[in-house]
């Protein structure tokens, strides 16, 4: 059962921006090429057409993903988590929709949540659109990408989902990985959700795929924090879901 109750809509309500841009240009195309030189009309009734299918090709892959593929059941957990967390930490950059399904999910483990929301570290307007139609949960505390508020080795698992994409430097992304592993007790998992920047992905969400990063990148970040990818699994072909697990010793 999931606590979720939205989807596609919420992705075309934190995006309408580029929704709204995608139709204009793909209207003001079709009702350009008349006017244009013979020569150019076949240009720009292809610019409408492929407008108007990555619009369509966008959303249906968010409504698979987010709507239909399981993703937001958390069952899949139990395939990368090698037993039921006893205090486990979601850090968010702005858009927490994991906390409440998982306090119900693991209601006798201790929980903690942390938000890295600052518009000078992510600076996407859809974040900001989206923390107004979901606050933040009332016992969030704020944190840095170098800072996290949470003692060391106290942690079973930390869970970035979604979240760690939006810090667009480098070095923001390597100082969180390396306070996630600061975090985790010996043994422990840092649990990474996202889309990647790949073929499936460009492919049905065109440009807006280079906002998501590389697979590679989420292995390097793990390796520069000293943990080692111990389990993946992807959802609908556009998610991957990596497990990197803090050494025992």
């Amino acid at each position: 059962m999931t606590l979720r109750h939205s989807g596609v809509r919420d992705v075309i309500a934190y995006n309408w921006p580029q929704y709204a841009a995608g139709a204009a240009t793909a209207a003001a195309a079709a009702l350009l090429a008349p006017r244009l030189p013979r020569a150019l009309r076949p240009l720009a009734r292809t610019g409408s057409v492929a407008a108007l299918t990555l619009l369509c090709t966008a959303t249906a892959a968010s409504w698979h993903v987010y709507d239909r593929s399981g993703l937001y059941t958390y069952d899949w957990l139990e395939d990368l988590l090698p037993r039921i967390p006893s205090a486990y930490v979601v850090v968010s950059t702005g858009l927490d929709e994991v906390s409440a399904p998982l306090a119900a999910r693991w209601p006798k483990a201790q929980r903690t949540a942390i938000d890295l929301y600052d518009p000078a570290l992510t600076s996407e307007r859809s974040l900001r659109r989206a923390r107004r139609r979901v606050p933040p949960p009332a016992h969030a505390a704020p944190g840095r990408p170098e800072t996290l508020p949470h003692p060391a080795n106290s942690a079973d698992t930390v869970l970035l989902v979604f979240a760690a994409h939006e810090l667009r430097r480098a070095q923001d992304r390597e100082r969180l990985f390396t306070e996630c592993a600061r975090l985790l007790r010996p043994g422990g998992t840092l649990l990474v959700a996202e889309h990647l920047r790949d073929a499936a992905n460009t492919a049905v969400f065109g440009p807006g795929a280079w906002h998501f990063l590389p697979r590679q990148e989420w292995l390097r970040l793990a390796a520069h924090a000293g943990l080692e990818h111990s389990a993946e699994r992807r959802f609908a072909g556009l998610i991957a879901a990596f497990a990197f697990s803090k050494d025992r010793k």
